[in-house]
């Protein structure tokens, strides 16, 4: 059983909402559910919530833009919710500061493992010792969750900084995609492979000076992605 995080849930589809809310209760989380983009984006800016699940098809406010705002607002961890066949907006969503998706139709069980799982790691970000980890011009702050290359400030999402940390924990290392997965998302539920590609993408294009080749973050091929020095 949770310890009482307050999680918000923004679906418009009274069902989903309903189950979603029902099973989350049920596993002793709080929950409070909106039904539109305008009222996620207002109860996420005057609430203190700990998660966010948020489908992308929204009325009013696009759940694209919710995504957006919020993350430029907040590092609450956000879990959207997609279309089986909107492949176009689950690398949006991603691109837009989430840090994970499920796709419709879902399983319950799947859904409250990816919600432990991200809880579970924001209080281990909370609680994690000071840090300081120095590949080449790259630097991380792990307690304090900064991140900068060659003093310049890197804005990344809570997804990408674990990922960025995990890497450069070990530098030089290659890590597999597997790895990669199971670090972020900490369940049997691992997800779907290519979101770690779009995660990876979006760091180059932070970290690079040009992203089409890449020479801190590289693909070694037939194993999956490495930090280098430089």
């Amino acid at each position: 059983m949770s310890g009482g995080e307050r999680i918000l849930v923004a679906e418009d589809e009274p069902a989903i909402a309903d189950a979603i809310s029902y099973a989350l209760t049920a596993e002793g989380y709080e929950v409070d559910t909106v039904g539109d983009g305008d009222a996620a984006l207002a109860s996420a800016r005057q609430e203190a919530y700990d998660l966010m699940i948020l489908d992308l098809l929204l009325p009013g406010t696009p759940g694209m833009d919710v995504c957006r705002l919020v993350r430029a607002e907040s590092d609450v961890p956000i879990v959207v919710l997609t279309a089986l066949d909107a492949e176009p907006d689950r690398v949006s969503g991603l691109d837009d500061g989430a840090d994970d998706y499920v796709t419709k139709p879902f399983s319950m069980p799947e859904l409250i493992s990816r919600v432990r799982s991200h809880l579970r790691r924001r209080e281990l970000d909370r609680s994690a010792a000071l840090s300081v980890r120095s590949v080449g011009a790259l630097t991380l702050d792990v307690a304090r969750h900064t991140a900068s290359v060659a003093g310049r400030p890197l804005l990344l999402t809570r997804s990408e900084f674990r990922l960025l940390a995990l890497l450069a924990s070990e530098p030089g290392k290659p890590f597999t995609r597997e790895d990669l997965i199971r670090h972020l998302w900490d369940s049997d539920f691992v997800g779907d492979r290519r979101a770690i590609d779009v995660h990876v993408s979006n760091l180059r294009r932070k970290l690079e000076d040009d992203r089409r080749r890449p020479r801190r973050l590289v693909t070694v091929r037939g194993v999956g992605y490495k930090l280098v020095a430089t």
